[in-house]
């Protein structure tokens, strides 16, 4: 009774950390791929959900199977983290011979659905895959181009929901995602070199290449880039009738700000997705800037 019993807990502990390290609270970012179908006039086209969801499914696999074989890769920097020392492949809760597996069976399953969706869809899946792997072995290392990098991550998740939808893709749609995604990065690279302070080279080399005072500086010029872009898709956007996508213009407003307060005043900004699921600010503005792109461009 006693051997079987050990075992079943066993089996149950390292079914526990696999699924914890797909980290699915991670999947909000995949909602990405409907960006391009909202801002297309064309969401009750109901033949357009299924490429849509085979999507948004097929990245949220890649994107579980990049995070399993990122934390394998980076396990012994891991352990120096106050978080992320509880990482289930970073704890010996996962055996690395486990991860790589169910890394690789994800990464196929995924670029299965993508290529279901389209073949386009497919081959931007795996450059998505080529260019974390990229990321994984050698461009986390290397100032600016690890940011760069990262945000191309969100861009491709974009695109490549637009690819799929087969709507017209907006250089002004590019160009503020490419500019939010950086935002973004710029606030968690700057969380952590804070937060680890002495210890933040030993989680991340790179953080050894930045100050505080360059990334606030980079932060200062892509949020001010980023709403003055934002602001100039709504005015030229031919999707609001009269120039109307300006009233979107207010919740965005609101949740730069809120999303800078927290960096600089609280230190957060660390785990974006984090603060969208647990700060009303941000999940509020959110929430209203979805809304009233919802009445602008299918009520109005």
């Amino acid at each position: 009774m006693g051997r079987p019993a050990a075992a079943g807990g066993a089996l149950a502990r390292l079914l526990a950390g696999l699924f914890g390290s797909l980290r699915l609270k991670q999947w909000t970012k995949n909602l990405l791929v409907f960006a391009g179908l909202l801002f297309s006039g064309r969401l009750t086209d109901r033949t357009l959900w299924h490429p849509a969801a085979l999507t948004f499914g097929a990245f949220c696999l890649l994107a579980s199977a990049v995070y399993l074989l990122n934390d394998l890769h980076d396990r012994e920097q891991d352990r120096l983290h106050p978080k992320k020392c509880h990482r289930p492949i970073a704890a010996g809760l996962v055996p690395p011979a486990v991860a790589l597996a169910a890394a690789g069976f994800l990464s196929l399953a995924g670029l299965l659905l993508a290529f279901r969706s389209g073949p386009k869809v497919g081959y931007l899946g795996a450059g998505y895959l080529a260019l974390n792997l990229a990321y994984i072995i050698k461009v986390k290392h290397v100032p600016l181009l690890d940011i760069f990098s990262v945000a191309m991550g969100f861009v491709l998740r974009a695109v490549t929901g637009v690819v799929a939808v087969g709507v017209e893709l907006s250089p002004w749609f590019v160009l503020c995602t490419v500019l939010l995604a950086l935002l973004l990065v710029l606030g968690k690279r700057r969380q952590e070199l804070v937060s680890l302070a002495a210890e933040a080279t030993g989680h991340r080399k790179v953080l050894g290449r930045y100050s505080r005072v360059f990334l606030d500086q980079m932060i200062s010029i892509i949020a001010t880039a980023t709403l003055v872009s934002y602001s100039l898709y709504t005015f030229f956007s031919e999707a609001g009738r009269h120039h109307s996508l300006m009233w979107t213009i207010p919740p965005v407003l609101y949740g730069l700000f809120r999303y800078l307060y927290l960096v600089y005043q609280e230190g957060q900004g660390g785990e974006p997705e984090e603060l969208l699921l647990h700060d009303p600010g941000i999940l509020g503005s959110v929430l209203l800037w979805v809304l009233s792109i919802l009445v602008i461009l299918y009520f109005l």
